[in-house]
Formats: structure tokens, sequence, C-alpha cells
């Protein structure tokens, strides 16, 4: 691939005695939205004030207290918007809308004019400081942009004094630009200037947002920029550092977690990670990774299906399968291995009882944001034994035994190779029911009788029944200290007497209104191959006469076959 000679490489930080590599994330950042501004202005077709009312209102149930709700000075469109939201009262008390304007001062003024009225208000305005900017748009140096952002910060601070006395709360935000792009030194002093001339102290802070405007470096590198921006930063009491990362080279994401180990306190993001280009870093997953470690990231995303339908619906974007917590396969597995891992840990959690998620390649329960269990195992011909069963016990309720995994399993996999396709549950619990329970010959129980005698602490059962194979029919009794014991010894010295008996495994199954038992009936057979038949009554002990017919009448299909 010929080309990559033209460009330039990304010049690091140099930066002494780093800490950033040693820190944790311990507790949830500010959070400010910007779907309604980066969002918005990065579809093909822009949100209608309704739509905009509809995801306005849907980020406020989520919990976020910071929604920077469009750039009023743009368009006629984006103004209505936010007087619709200040004069019908939209906002909550709580929550704190943010505008956009850039560092000139017509679009100042319209922009004041559009938060007449608003209770809560971030005034966030900028200009780009990066050195391409300066070399190619400006025509200036870092002299220059200085005098842009302070001349835009003091007209702010003057403008904004009567409407704070007249108890309005307004905040001042500034972002340099294209940050990422721009020398930490010259950053450092430009955002100086800018807190002095909107005399921010410690109990009046400015926002100082640092976008990674176009993601030029590597996440470990724009750390070491943030954290000498940090150290250098004059009255660095003065801030709220706050990050916006795009994701043009896919690392928004490790660029928003390595920005607050080096020392961010804010995040400015999009629900699904939606913006200009490759979008901006995305808030669910950011979130969601900080409730994996047991951190509270103080937003409800337990609704999670819902949010996305009003995400898509407003945007007219799809959200892809495999999106981190809310595509449709994210908690799928189709491998059979992880299949059958995630099938034994959901098992060890209900027989460990323990109050900790540990279930293998699930890296958060599905419930908590209320995805159903039903597609965390699909399966198709990459699967194996453990989705299946997992399938048959999370839909169905059959717990098959361990040692049958494998036989069934086969079943379904031969199935979906056959098909071409994945099997949907009914069709593998169909598969089940004529494999196992439809098993009517060539041994069929026409008549049959128990009788249970009690003595002490042991019991004797007696069974008498008839028993119709290829036409020909012949009485069976016998006794022993079980249903399945007294039917073996009742068959003894007939050709199904043949089999050897291994194990059952019994319980109790509803079907809707209709409760029965359920029993698994492991064989071998006389070349010393196992098989496994099934049974279900609503009397055990005829569940489990069932199950040995059937696991007889397979082992006798089996033979035919061969």
């Amino acid at each position: 691939m010929n080309g990559f000679d033209k460009y330039i490489p990304f010049v690091p930080q140099p930066i002494q005695n780093r800490t950033w590599p040693d820190n944790t994330i311990k507790e949830a950042p500010i959070w400010c939205s910007v779907d309604l501004r980066d969002g918005n202005q990065a579809l093909i077709d822009p949100m209608n004030v309704e739509e905009k009312l509809l995801l306005f209102h849907t980020l406020v149930d989520i919990g976020i207290k910071e929604i920077e709700v469009g750039f009023p000075s743009a368009s006629e469109t984006e103004f209505h918007f936010l007087r619709t939201l200040i004069e019908d009262n939209h906002i909550p008390d709580d929550v704190t809308i943010q505008v956009l304007v850039q560092a000139r001062p017509h679009l100042i003024r319209r922009t004041f004019e559009a938060i007449e009225g608003c209770k809560h208000v971030i005034f966030h305005f900028y200009n780009s400081t990066s050195t391409l900017q300066r070399k190619v748009v400006f025509h200036t140096d870092v002299a220059g942009v200085q005098k842009i952002a302070t001349d835009a910060a003091k007209m702010i601070y003057e403008m904004s004094q009567p409407m704070i006395q007249a108890g309005a709360d307004i905040r001042y935000e500034y972002s340099p630009e294209s940050f990422m792009g721009t020398e930490m030194d010259a950053a450092d002093k430009i955002c100086d200037a800018v807190m002095t001339a909107l005399h921010a102290d410690a109990d009046h802070r400015v926002i100082l947002n640092l976008p990674t405007t176009v993601e030029n470096c590597m996440p470990n590198q724009f750390a070491d920029e943030l954290e000498y921006f940090i150290r250098n930063l004059p009255g660095r009491d003065r801030a709220i550092i706050s990050l916006h990362p795009h994701n043009d080279r896919g690392t928004g994401v490790a660029t928003t977690e390595l920005g607050l180990l080096a020392g961010a306190d804010r995040v400015e993001a999009t629900l699904f990670g939606n913006g200009e280009r490759t979008g901006n870093v995305d808030m669910v997953t950011v979130a969601m990774n900080m409730f994996t470690q047991g951190i509270d990231p103080e937003l409800d995303f337990s609704k999670i299906n819902k949010i996305r339908d009003v995400y898509e619906r407003v945007t007219k974007m799809h959200i892809g399968e495999r999106q981190p917590y809310v595509g449709e396969l994210v908690f799928t597995a189709f491998s059979g291995s992880h299949q059958d891992a995630i099938n034994k840990g959901v098992q060890y959690m209900k027989e460990s009882e323990t109050g900790k998620w540990e279930v293998p390649y699930l890296p958060i329960d599905p419930a908590d944001v209320g995805r159903d269990y039903e597609p965390i195992i699909r399966i198709n011909s990459q699967s194996g034994k453990g989705g299946t069963a997992f399938i048959m016990a999370q839909n169905f309720g059959f717990e098959l035994p361990k040692a049958m995994h494998p036989e069934f399993g086969t079943i379904v996999q031969e199935e979906s190779e056959r098909i071409g396709h994945e099997l949907q549950p009914a069709h593998i619990l169909d598969l089940f029911k004529r494999e196992y329970l439809q098993i009517h010959g060539p041994y069929r129980l026409t008549k049959r009788n128990f009788q249970e005698q009690h003595q002490d602490e042991d019991s004797q059962v007696t069974f008498s029944g008839t028993l119709e194979c290829n036409g020909t029919t012949f009485t069976v009794s016998g006794e022993g200290n079980g249903p399945i014991d007294a039917f073996f010894n009742a068959i003894h010295g007939q050709e199904m007497d043949r089999y050897t008996f291994v194990d059952y495994k019994e319980h109790a199954i509803n079907t809707g209104s209709d409760s029965q038992a359920v029993a698994y009936i492991h064989l071998r057979t006389p070349d010393n191959t196992d098989v496994f038949g099934v049974g279900m009554d609503h009397n055990i002990s005829m569940a489990s006469i069932k199950g040995v017919l059937s696991a007889i009448n397979r082992a006798k299909l089996l033979e035919q076959r061969q």
C-alpha cells in the first residue's frame, strides 16, 4: 500500500515520572451528553423538535445531569428547540443545559438571547488552537488564537453578569478545539488566560473541555499529554478538567478511560458513540465498563433496549449487532466451548448461591440492562453440548444430566448442519421430543400396575404389566426396591434384558398448568454403547418406566440404522 510516507507522525509529549499508569478509576465522572448537538449535526436528516424532545427526556430519565442541547446561534431550528425547552418547562431543576458557540461576538450575542429565562446553563465556547489549524485556517500564532479566546471570555463574562444577578446559574466552559494537536505548554497558557478572563477561582471553576477533536495519537500518548497539561496548569483548583473524545482511530473508549486515570473529572459523550466522522466516545460503553468493575456509573441503563429503540427512532441509525452491551448478539455465544462454560457458570451460580457474578464469557448479567436470557446461547453448526443443555434448561425446564449432553448435542449439531442455519429454541425442543419422548416402538407398554409396600425404612415395589413388540404380546412381573429395579426384574429373561442400567435423574417440570415428572435413564448396550431415554408422566414411577422404554427403544432403532 503506497502513500504512507506523506503522513506526519504524532510527536509525543515528553513527560517525566508519569503517574497515571498506577491509578485506577474509583468513581463515576461528571457526565455530559452531547447527543443533541454532536449526535444531531452528524445525521443525514437532523432531528426535528419532537424527536429532540423525546431524546432529551430519555437522557433525563437515564440520570444525565448536564445535557448539551445544541448550537442555538447556528439555525432557527436549534434556537427554537432551546426556547421550547425553556418556555414549556421541560428542564428539571436538577438538570443543567449546555449551549455551544464559537468564539465570535455576533454568535455569542445570539446565544445569550436563546438562554434567556433558563435556570441552569453551561455557556460553552471554543476556538481551535492546534498547530495545524493555526497554520492552515487562522494564519496566526499562539498569541493570536489566545486573543480570540480571551476576547470571547471577557465578552461572555460581562454579558452574563446581569443574568446571574437576576438569579440565573451560569457556568462557563472553554474548549481549546483540537487540543490533542496543540503544544501542551501553549494549551496551558491559553487556558490560564481564559480562566483569568472569566474570574475563575476555587468556588467558581471553569470547565476546561479538552477535545480529541481528531484522534491522532494512541490513548497512552493522550494520557501523557493530559497529565503534563494538568501538572503545569496554573491554578488547577480553578478548573474542572473535561474530556471530549472522538473515535477516528477506534480508541475513543480507551482514550477516555486513560484520560480519567490522568486526572480528568468529566466526560462529554453520546449514548452509542454517534457523532461526526467515526463518532464521539460511546457513553454506554464507558459507563458499563465501570459497572463491570463494581463502580456505580450513576447512570441508569437498566432498560437498554428501550433506550436503543428511542435512539434508532430519532437518529434513523442502526446499532450494530456487536455494539458493546446493547447489540443483539453481544451476550450470545455460538461457540460450543463458550456455551459449555456459560452453562456451567449459570449452574455454579445456582448451586453456590454466590452473591457475585461468576459466569465465564459474560462480563455482566444481561438482566442488569434489561436483556432476556433467552438469546444468550444460540445454536448453529458451531455449537456444542453445553449450549444445547442450556437452551433446554433455560427455555423449557429440562435439566439434562451431564452425561447426556454429548448425545443430544450431537443430534442438534447434525440437524443444524443439515438445514444450514441457526436452530431456534422451539426447533430444538421438537428435536428432543421426537428423539426421546415420542419413541413408541418397537416395545410398547399396554398395561401396567404398581404396588408399593413399606416396612420401617425399607420399601418393596411390585410391577406387573403387558408389553407388545412387533405384534407379539407378553406379560411380565417383578419386584424390587424401586420402580426401575422392579421393572428390570420383571423383564429378566426377555430380549429387553440385554441392557445394563447405569444411572437416572428425575425432577418436576412445569409446562404451563400441567406439572409433570421427567426421568432421564442412562443404559449401556451389550457392545458398551451409552444410550439415554426420557420419560414424562404425572406419576414419577411411570415417568421412570417410560424413560427405560425410551432408552431401550432408541437402542433398538440405533441398531437397525447401523
